[in-house]
């Protein structure tokens, strides 16, 4: 049975504000993005920001749970590059060049409230193959944003998004989903990105989480770094997402992590 938690008014609030701070993020990140610069440089801006702007970032020394151990998350945000799928770790060595796409991940905590959202970046010109991956995955999070609404089943948000990504001759990540978001990092329920028409619970008023697919070029299989996080391509292919903090209001859905 799912414990899904209706938010209060209060926590609603709170929520956007966390929610309006993780777009500021982003939003200020993208003059950085260019050739040369490292992911840690990129990760200690955004660090600064966050922690300027009365915020602190959820993902420092973030546990995940028995999958990852004892080993903690060691960033402020995860920045992955090409064929990396998410969780890739910011890092000196990893200097960004022409060509170039990454997924820029933000959860920040303000006033003890979450806003989770992800953005694709590119690094100047790009190949045909980096953006017919980065645009198949914006219109399918779109798509799965489109059918949030209350009654409607979680099932048909991954139902939909699926059923366009393939059709793009795309694969979609089935290891990792959206969640519930706001009063913690991770909340009930898994919202999949590939899913049966009609399953799962229903969505009400008050219910607030993430939609962002994971999708491939090539297959949609994935494997863990020694690091214990990054996570890639088992193919070696490119990979790209995006993401928004969801609440369900009474008559559709209100995105909260905008500036």
């Amino acid at each position: 049975m799912w414990k899904i938690l209706i938010k209060t008014p209060e926590q609603i609030s709170g929520i956007r504000k966390a929610g309006k701070l993780t777009a500021e993020t982003l939003d200020m990140i993208g003059q950085y993005v260019k050739p040369g610069i490292s992911t840690l440089e990129l990760d200690q801006i955004m660090n600064t920001f966050i922690l300027s702007h009365g915020g602190i970032s959820a993902c420092i020394d973030y546990q995940g749970g028995n999958k990852w151990g004892k080993w903690g998350y060691p960033r402020s945000t995860c920045i992955s590059l090409n064929d990396v799928i998410c969780h890739g770790i910011p890092r000196a060595d990893e200097i960004l060049k022409e060509g170039d796409i990454l997924n820029i991940d933000v959860t920040t905590i303000v006033d003890g409230f979450f806003g989770d959202a992800s953005r694709m970046f590119t690094v100047g010109q790009v190949s045909e193959n980096a953006q017919k991956i980065i645009a198949v995955a914006k219109k399918s999070w779109e798509i799965g944003i489109a059918q949030v609404r209350p009654g409607n089943f979680f099932g048909n948000i991954g139902f939909e998004i699926a059923k366009y990504a393939e059709s793009q001759g795309c694969s979609v990540v089935r290891d990792y989903t959206g969640h519930g978001v706001g009063v913690q990092f991770h909340e009930e329920p898994y919202v999949y990105h590939k899913a049966d028409r009609n399953s799962g619970p229903k969505m009400q008023p008050g219910m607030v989480f993430t939609i962002e697919p994971m999708i491939n070029l090539g297959k949609y299989a994935g494997k863990i770094d020694k690091d214990n996080w990054t996570v890639r391509t088992k193919d070696g292919s490119l990979s790209a997402q995006w993401e928004h903090t969801i609440l369900v209001t009474d008559t559709g859905y209100e995105i909260l992590t905008r500036s």
